[in-house]
């Protein structure tokens, strides 16, 4: 057997899961393998597997599935960790997506738990009295926050696929805030990286510093004494608190004391939504991943559809021929991303065209196999009819047949920067998102168009990926990543370079 057909029969019968840290369960015997900061380490597992960017995030989401717990729980439990111990993209200040996959009922289902744009919110209220864009308002000021979703989509994915209770799941990242975890080098580098920003918000400083200014170093102990007690509130009394009780009361006079615009009826108004995946195939491969309001479904597949009329095995990992042929399909992606994806409750988003094999044959046929096309001279496809950087990723697989892919996040490292005043967590710039002007580029470099105009209650287009890949009606492959408008464009190679290398 050559060592290409091995490695693709091994992979055949493993999850790979590519995050910075890997913890897997055994049938002979448990292993904790932790490395943080490595960016690739195979392991292999038949009784679970957890990969997300926090080794104790990990730790506690296997734990989980040691003592029974599914999938389902063991994301919940490291999502709520996450927002301890990995504070400037794990949160509950944001939202995000979650594809969920059962084999034994053989569906996948995903969730939307996605901000909304707050109901005061106007087309032009990042706009100057010139009509040009001022940044400042859409990523550090309170303006910049939309009604965060992650409380709400946790909780929607336990109550309906999990098998723990919310407080149960919410047990270790209670513990973690109010009892401390030992700070590490990268913690304590990303707080000395966001000094400016997050010292521009006494109610930040407080949380992320000490009393005299000073920086958490590497083996201090760092506890959140007001993010302990709103875990709290929310372990006991459910989602509810969160945009009903103390908690919303916190985050909304937070906002009317700094000029926000969300309101009490806007937190008790938000609702996480379960979405049909987007689905394609890939050289008979199954591919499941997010659709609208995420435009990274949708895309993914898109590309995955033009380079399967390419030899990409044959021509090599990373040769230049395919590193071509790649960036000249990402561009043509991204050109229809721009005047196409949004929020399908809002605008009419054509998927069954951009995910079609004869649509990829014809973007396939404006491709130059020798030189590359401008991007200025990139144009949108023509249709007869419609119908962060800082961002955190985390795949977990388990031995009863589930495999959960999540992505969220707050935008920014460290969001917008504020933490709200006696709740102890920060707050999302994902308005940043919207176009604030049609045509002109958000902080990811990524033009947007009248599909993602700003409107009351509209979820803002996001390039998060959290994809499935199936063989023959079983979970392959479970993969997303961080990394703004580079997301979509990496979980495509994890998915090439799994399946065709």
């Amino acid at each position: 057997m050559t060592r290409s057909n091995c490695l693709r029969e091994i992979f055949s019968r493993v999850f790979v899961m590519l995050c910075s840290v890997i913890l897997l369960l055994s049938q002979t015997a448990y292993s904790d393998v932790i490395i943080e900061g490595e960016r690739m380490f195979p392991v292999l597992g038949d009784e679970g597997m957890v990969a997300t960017s926090h080794f104790i995030a990990s730790k506690s989401a296997q734990k989980v599935l040691k003592e029974g717990g599914n999938a389902i729980d063991a994301a919940v439990t490291a999502a709520f960790v996450l927002a301890v111990t990995q504070p400037r993209s794990g949160n509950i200040g944001g939202g995000g997506f979650m594809m969920i996959s059962s084999e034994k009922k053989n569906e996948v289902v995903a969730i939307d738990y996605r901000e909304k744009a707050p109901s005061k919110a106007t087309l032009d209220m990042f706009l100057d009295k010139d009509g040009n864009a001022v940044s400042e308002l859409s990523r550090y000021s309170h303006l910049a926050t939309g009604v965060p979703g992650t409380v709400a989509g946790l909780a929607m994915a336990l109550d309906k696929y999990g098998t723990i209770s919310l407080s149960e799941a919410m047990k270790p990242a209670i513990k973690l805030a109010d009892e401390g975890f030992i700070v590490t080098q990268r913690f304590s580098n990303g707080l000395k990286d966001k000094e400016d920003l997050l010292k521009r918000w006494d109610s930040s400083a407080r949380v992320f510093y000490k009393k005299d200014g000073g920086y958490y170093e590497p083996g201090d102990l760092f506890k959140q004494k007001d993010l302990a007690a709103t875990l709290s509130r929310i372990a006991e009394n459910g989602a509810s608190e969160f945009y009903e009780g103390e908690t919303a009361k916190l985050l909304v006079a937070e906002m009317d004391k700094h000029g926000g615009l969300i309101s009490l009826e806007d937190m008790k108004n938000y609702s996480p939504v379960i979405r049909t995946p987007v689905h394609g195939t890939y050289r008979g491969y199954d591919v499941y991943s997010m659709p609208p309001p995420s435009s990274g479904g949708v895309h993914l597949i898109q590309i995955l559809n033009i380079l399967e009329g390419y030899p990409v095995a044959q021509d090599g990992h990373n040769s230049a021929r395919n590193i071509h042929l790649m960036a000249e399909s990402m561009k043509l992606a991204y050109a229809d991303r721009s005047l196409y994806l949004g929020d399908e409750d809002f605008v009419q988003v054509p998927m069954k065209k951009l995910t079609s094999k004869e649509y990829a044959t014809t973007l396939r046929n404006k491709i130059d196999d020798e030189k590359a096309t401008p991007s200025n001279r990139i144009r949108p496809g023509e249709f007869l009819s419609f119908e962060s950087n800082e961002t955190t990723h985390f795949s977990i697989v388990d031995k009863f047949g589930n495999a959960v892919s999540n992505t969220y996040t707050i935008n920014f490292s460290y969001g917008s920067g504020i933490v709200v005043e006696g709740a102890g967590f920060l707050l999302n710039n994902e308005m940043d998102d919207f176009s604030a002007k049609p045509g002109v580029p958000n902080a990811y470099g990524l033009i947007g168009g009248e599909a993602n105009k700003i409107e009351p209650g509209k979820r803002m287009l996001s390039s998060m990926s959290p994809t499935i890949v199936k063989k023959e009606g079983k979970n392959f492959l479970v993969t997303g990543s961080p990394g703004g408008s580079r997301i979509i464009t990496t979980t495509l190679q994890v998915v090439m370079n799994v399946i065709d290398h």
